[in-house]
């Protein structure tokens, strides 16, 4: 007689969904510490090797509402597991890529393998804590993104300069390999287990019923006018403070990056705590902080942008990362509240799918195009706080609905 599979604590469900979270950044973010020595070897210039964040972002978004459609039917652990392995492979073939176009196939693969785990593990998460506890429980899931995203830069980095940058992928990725099959000796909380709510598995038409949910749709506009903002902020900030202010290509990377890592680790916390507070006391407590949070950001970066004095520029700027970095938390755990609890997979996936779409895919893009349609950097990076101008109207419009409306998804 088999012994059925043990059930994990939420605490140690979240440890290992959190530790994983944290490879799936640092893989992702290994490239950029690697960007030259690739490009020499290669011999190819910014344009082509640019793609590489393009083609990744494809083969994540396009294949994330599959992941999503699978992980409201089928079992949630299997297809993590898949997603790890499939995204490690991709990062340790990368190591042994021959030419670049079989490079971008492989950053295809790590983007596949990504869209698994990232549109399944929040649905896992949220079926583990009960409403009370779950934004902090996403909050702390989400702190691995400027953790691992900063330890793919620095530990990308050493392993180049000592050992060659396709080293640095080899070893990246071959953790993943083995801690592909972590959550597979354990049982999944059920769907809809913290709300004690059966669940059925959802029908295509139950997907696309997701569009007639107003509060999940003005949740996931203004996180693809935010996404917009944020994925431009991070291709031309160092260039900005490079070009209007003078300072140092290295300075400037320098700068930003510690930025990132710092307000993206305490800006996630602290916002993700405000936010569980203030969702204690109000019913649009979540969707409170993040208006708020743009509102302050907007501003800050338009006097970032503007202002002639290099040590208020930057100040400005850190602060606005700050603010924009409050949301991760409580935009994520709305997503998945203001849906059916069996169709939550499905909501990330189509949250993924959309601020991607329409937002850090095309930003960069625009910008760039902007400043040599106009001949100024310093114009074209304005259109950045009239995109978190708009989160901020989208989300003020959910505020108003939930404050006039009971908190079931609607």
């Amino acid at each position: 007689m088999t012994t059925p599979p043990r059930a994990l604590s939420p605490a140690w469900l979240l440890g290992i969904l959190t530790g994983l979270n944290l490879f799936n950044y640092l893989d992702r973010y290994v490239v950029s510490a690697v960007l030259t020595p690739l490009q020499v070897e290669f011999k190819v210039g910014d344009g082509d090797v640019a793609e590489l964040n393009t083609i990744f972002m494809i083969g994540y978004f396009l294949t994330s509402p599959v992941f999503g459609f699978l992980g409201d039917r089928f079992s949630r652990k299997w297809l993590i597991a898949v997603g790890i392995f499939v995204w490690s492979l991709g990062t340790v073939l990368t190591g042994f890529a021959t030419s670049f176009a079989e490079l971008l196939w492989y950053r295809i693969l790590v983007g596949v393998g990504e869209a698994s785990y990232a549109t399944i593990s929040p649905s896992l998460i949220s079926d583990a804590y009960p409403p009370a506890r779950r934004n902090d429980a996403l909050t702390i899931f989400y702190v691995a993104i400027p953790v691992g995203a900063a330890l793919g830069n620095i530990i990308g980095g050493v392993m180049a300069d000592h050992y060659g940058w396709r080293s640095a992928f080899i070893w990246a990725g071959a953790p993943g390999l083995l801690l592909a099959i972590i959550l597979l000796p354990f049982s999944e909380p059920e769907r809809g287990q913290a709300e004690h709510q059966p669940t059925a598995k959802p029908r295509l038409g139950d997907v696309t019923g997701l569009f007639r949910s107003r509060n999940y749709c003005l949740v996931v506009a203004g996180y693809t006018a935010y996404t917009f903002a944020l994925g431009a902020f991070g291709i031309w900030g160092p260039t900005f403070l490079h070009r209007v202010h003078g300072v140092s290509v290295k300075a400037s990377g320098t700068f930003f990056g510690s930025v990132l890592v710092v307000a993206g680790l305490v800006g996630t916390l602290l916002g993700g705590l405000t936010a569980s507070a203030w969702q204690r006391r109000n019913r649009a407590g979540y969707a409170s902080v993040l208006c708020l949070s743009v509102l302050t950001a907007a501003p800050l970066a338009v006097f970032s942008f503007w202002t002639t004095n290099k040590a208020i520029s930057m100040s400005c700027l850190a602060l606005a990362m700050f603010f924009i970095f409050l949301c991760t938390g409580p935009v994520n755990t709305l997503i998945l509240e203001s849906v059916p609890v069996n169709l939550r997979a499905s909501a990330m996936a189509v949250s993924i799918f959309a601020i991607h779409l329409f937002g850090d895919i095309w930003s960069p893009k625009i910008v760039g195009r902007l400043s040599d349609h106009w001949g100024s950097l310093q114009t074209a990076v304005m259109i950045l706080p009239a995109a978190l101008a708009a989160a901020a109207v989208f989300w003020f419009a959910l505020i108003l609905r939930m404050r006039g409306r009971p908190s079931a998804p609607a």
